[in-house]
């Protein structure tokens, strides 16, 4: 019995030593076949955490999948999908478990092909540290420094230079030595805090877990060694306090919480807390969890807070302390690293995601793309798949941040396409833009309602879209002449009238189409505000820029008229000679040809040229008007 108690005693002891092991978090990257996979393949089987069914399993997959002849290809203990394995390449971003002695691990281990750049930033977000790896037959690459460049954007300032194979060069110094120090000449500006340099083999195990006999004159640690040493302390304990609140906890009448996950600092009851956005203050009356109240709660606890005062808070707003709150802008600067097939287009609206706050955004400029090779400044118009960039970006509402730089937690943020709700691009705030801070609303006597009552009208945009040659322009034509006769007052923005001025500096890629359509939602929305009814015809052939142009009018401004020609019928017209010359190749990106058309998915009003002819489509826009108020 005695004895018992003593083994339960001893296993009690041992899970409370490893409890207070320190927990560090790496990535590993670098080009495609450099050995990440096998790197950390070999530290879980010499960390002895594979059971013997798993080396049996591994021993048969390394015969039938292997890349190494006969002995342990480590690398299959990670490349887990199948695709990869037949690929010999990582293509999803695995976390492993592993600990030692000394400390507690949890490794990435991300794509080195370009294609998958984006898992590898994925991979790369949570990390207190990076192992890059280089194949010593092949030196730096093209891949190396875009993962050291994304691992230095991402924030993480411990990089171990793993220079792997090391024995496919006869372990030679002088080859080692030569791309330790072109590592350490092109990563100079990054502000990695510690960059240490490893010659070992993933294979064997040299110098990973041990010093290898086949490198004597290499002095410095050993991987694990680098790895148990790297001081990584939480800082976030002493940032100032952040919470976002995920969920507004109101069970009962008698209780309101705001639950959600401290990003960082410490908060006990009784502290000041502030809205980050409104900048109304209150009391932490009592600090919560399913486990009982707490006297403290610091940086990643979920906790819900109670305040002394009712005041409005709801989800995505950021509790802060009244004296260092984060800035709060609709617009600012940042890094953003492009996730998409389709280029990013600035002006196109996304979703923002920060926290837990979603609002729409755009990217209202690029400043510049970061070149990857030379790390220069680089014009761009737009960003496409795993590019880099600065630009800046424009919210619908004001969101609550810090700088990336110093929170990670707050300065992060994704972009989202609207219609597939896929993420898009990952983004690091660097600081807000002042003009921001100095442009507000002018409140005006005269108000939309005032303005469009003497009119005696309900003022709206009717957006005609549809193919070139479709009849969009004679269709508005006949409209607005009707409206006229009636005493209505009206404006046409016709697309061809605007590229003579409005936007002239535009050509016709989607970058610039998105512009285009932009300047022009953004007119109409102002003869909206002075009462008139405004008539805009333009193919804008991308649903989200016309959800744009929607969402910039009130409810039931926006009027969508789809005017709906086959392509056949269109192309059979063709007034300007314009579907020739695309056919023959003379015109780029024309719509219908080699640009895509996105048809409106539920318009206000279809016309069907096909059934009806252009003064017939006319009064169906009128009568639909009259039906519903538009014309008093």
């Amino acid at each position: 019995m005695h004895g018992t108690l003593t083994e339960a005693e001893g296993f009690l002891a041992y899970l409370a030593e490893h409890e207070r092991k320190s927990l560090l978090r790496f990535i590993t990257c670098g080009s495609v076949d450099d050995g990440k996979s096998t790197l950390i393949g070999r530290l879980l089987f010499d960390s002895k955490l594979i059971f013997e069914d798993q080396l049996a399993s591994l021993e048969k997959d390394s015969r039938k999948h292997g890349t190494v002849g006969d002995d342990i290809d480590f690398a299959l203990l990670v490349d887990g999908l199948a695709a990869e394995r037949e690929q010999g390449i990582t293509i999803d971003v695995a976390y492993r478990f592993f600990a030692t002695d000394r400390r507690k691990f949890i490794v990435a281990d991300t794509p080195g092909h370009v294609q998958y750049t984006r898992n590898m930033a994925t991979g790369a977000s949570t990390a207190d540290a990076a192992v890059i790896l280089v194949d010593a037959r092949q030196g730096i690459l093209t891949q190396t420094r875009r993962h050291s460049f994304i691992v230095s954007l991402l924030g993480i300032r411990h990089v171990v230079l793993a220079v792997n194979k090391i024995d496919l060069v006869g372990c030679d110094r002088q080859v080692f030595e030569r791309i330790a120090a072109e590592y350490r000449a092109f990563a100079e500006d990054f502000g990695f805090e510690s960059l240490v340099a490893v010659p070992l083999s993933a294979r064997f195990g040299d110098n990973v877990m041990s010093r290898s006999d086949e490198t004597p004159w290499y002095e410095g640690p050993t991987l694990l060694q680098r790895l148990e040493e790297i001081e990584v302390s939480d800082t976030r304990l002493a940032r100032p306090f952040r919470m976002a609140v995920q969920w507004v906890n109101r069970p009962n009448l008698d209780f309101r919480g705001f639950s959600g996950t401290i990003a960082s600092g410490v908060v006990r009851p009784g502290d000041p807390v502030a809205v980050a956005r409104s900048g109304k203050t209150s009391r932490v009356k009592a600090i919560v969890t399913h486990d009982g109240d707490l006297a403290e709660a610091g940086a990643g606890e979920a906790v819900t807070l109670t305040l002394d005062d009712e005041i409005d808070i709801s989800r995505g707003d950021v509790l802060c302390p009244p004296d260092r709150r984060p800035e709060v802008s609709d617009q600012f600067a940042a890094h953003l690293l492009w996730m998409a097939e389709d280029a990013l287009l600035p002006g196109r609206p996304y979703l923002l995601k920060i926290g837990t706050r979603t609002v729409t955004a755009q990217v209202t400029e690029i400043r510049h793309q970061v070149d990857v090779n030379s790390f220069q400044h680089l014009a761009a118009k737009t960003l496409n798949l795993n590019e880099v960039g600065v630009v800046n970006v424009s919210t619908s509402e004001p969101v609550a941040f810090d700088a990336y730089a110093e929170d990670r937690a707050t300065g992060a943020f994704i972009l989202i396409d609207r219609a597939t709700n896929l993420t898009v691009a990952a983004g690091m705030i660097r600081f807000g833009l002042r003009r921001a801070q100095n442009v507000h609303w002018q409140a005006l006597a005269v108000t939309k309602d005032d303005r469009a009552a003497i009119k005696g009208q309900k003022p709206a945009v009717l957006w005609f879209t549809g193919l070139s040659g479709a009849g969009k322009s004679t269709i508005a034509d006949l409209v607005e002449r009707r409206l006229h006769a009636m005493g209505r007052h009206t404006y046409l923005l016709d697309g061809d009238n605007l590229r003579h001025g409005l936007t002239r500096d535009l050509g016709f890629t989607d970058a610039d189409r998105v512009e285009n359509i932009r300047r022009v939602g953004e007119a109409a929305r102002l003869f909206v505000d002075a009462g008139t009814i405004v008539l805009v015809s333009l193919i804008s052939p991308f649903r989200a820029d016309r959800l744009a142009a929607r969402q910039r009018m009130g409810e039931g401004e926006f009027v969508e008229i789809f005017v709906d020609t086959p392509l056949a019928l269109a192309e059979s017209r063709d007034p300007k000679g314009l579907y020739k010359r695309a056919r023959e190749g003379k015109i780029a990106n024309f719509t219908g040809i080699d640009s895509p058309y996105e048809a409106p998915e539920a318009p206000e009003i279809r016309i069907d040229t096909g059934a009806v002819d252009a003064t017939q489509a006319a009064e169906q826009v009128v009568a639909w008007l009259a039906e519903r108020g538009y014309l008093g």
